[in-house]
């Protein structure tokens, strides 16, 4: 007598349990990454953006109670005499950082990806600008940009130059803060760029010279658009971290002379901790524009990859 196969059902309970319990150890790795950023980056942008809705004191600050000012911070920001111009300074400062740090980050890159003797050791020399900590190289180019006794003055004058008010002259406050900067984005961008090259195979290239293609040719028709996903993450993570510099102009200039560099980092510092009556609401009003303005230029990074693959 043929008797029926009993059902697979005991195999079920264990398939369950061990399901459950591997959500359960995804879960417990994934804990730690939450509650980073959580803690780290969900709660202070929700501080920063409840400063920026109620009117701040310094007695409220510590004990609570501001009342809510909806969105007075964000107007009496933009009404302020400084807003522009600190826009402006900010656009300019960012824009021609990157341009530059790009630019020349991109040519040392090629440069050193030519196989020559030495090659390693220059390029671990260049990486000193980006190892120093930041208040040592700001330190650096105010004493270089001394009016008085500062070195490059002092090539200006065998030059047969006149020393340059570097610092101190409104006309060249924030070109001395964008030099340093530059000097100190550059090899960020070499590194990142160089390692971009290195991926490329060398076949491609070849190929191209096979074909008559000038050493200018290969690199603008063949390195540089194979080049483009990297460019592109260099030139966004570039352009978040020089919107939120803020020591480097702080040591070097305190944003003036008159406010002449002044940025919307050091303004934001200014209105906040910098004057004997502090205005919280405007300053964090001033950090969420700048939070804003990396949130819309990110984005626009994702959909232009996004449509790149597709």
């Amino acid at each position: 007598m043929l008797t029926r196969p009993e059902p697979a059902t005991a195999a079920a309970p264990g398939r369950v349990a061990r399901k459950r319990s591997g959500q359960w150890a995804a879960w417990g790795f994934l804990a730690p990454v939450v509650i980073y950023l959580v803690a780290f980056y969900a709660y202070p942008l929700y501080r920063n953006l409840d400063l920026s809705l109620r009117h701040y004191t310094v007695r409220s600050f510590v004990q609570g109670g501001a009342p809510f000012s909806g969105l007075d911070n964000y107007r009496a920001v933009i009404d302020n005499p400084t807003f522009w111009p600190a826009l402006l300074h900010t656009v300019v400062f960012t824009g021609v950082s990157l341009l530059f740090q790009f630019t020349i980050g991109m040519a040392l890159a090629v440069f050193f990806a030519q196989s020559f003797r030495l090659s390693a050791t220059l390029r671990a020399l260049f990486l000193v600008p980006w190892l120093l900590p930041l208040i040592v190289s700001s330190s650096t180019w105010s004493w270089m940009l001394n009016s008085d006794s500062g070195v490059v003055n002092a090539f200006l004058k065998v030059a047969g130059v006149d020393p340059v008010n570097w610092l101190t002259s409104p006309h060249w406050a924030l070109t001395s803060v964008i030099i340093a900067n530059i000097w100190i984005g550059i090899p960020f961008n070499l590194v990142v760029l160089y390692s971009g090259l290195q991926a490329i195979p060398d076949e491609i290239h070849e190929a191209a010279a096979l074909d008559g293609a000038s050493g200018w040719q290969r690199f603008w028709r063949v390195t540089f658009p194979l080049l483009r996903p990297v460019s592109a993450i260099t030139l966004l993570l570039g352009l978040v971290y020089t919107l939120k510099v803020f020591d480097l102009v702080w040591i070097m200039t305190r944003g003036g002379p008159t406010d002449a560099s002044t940025t919307f980092a050091t303004w934001s510092y200014k209105l906040s901790f910098g004057n004997l009556l502090p205005q919280f609401g405007p300053g964090a009003a001033v950090g969420n524009l700048l939070i804003v303005m990396a949130l819309v230029f990110g984005l626009l990074y994702i959909r232009t990859q996004r449509r790149s693959m597709s």
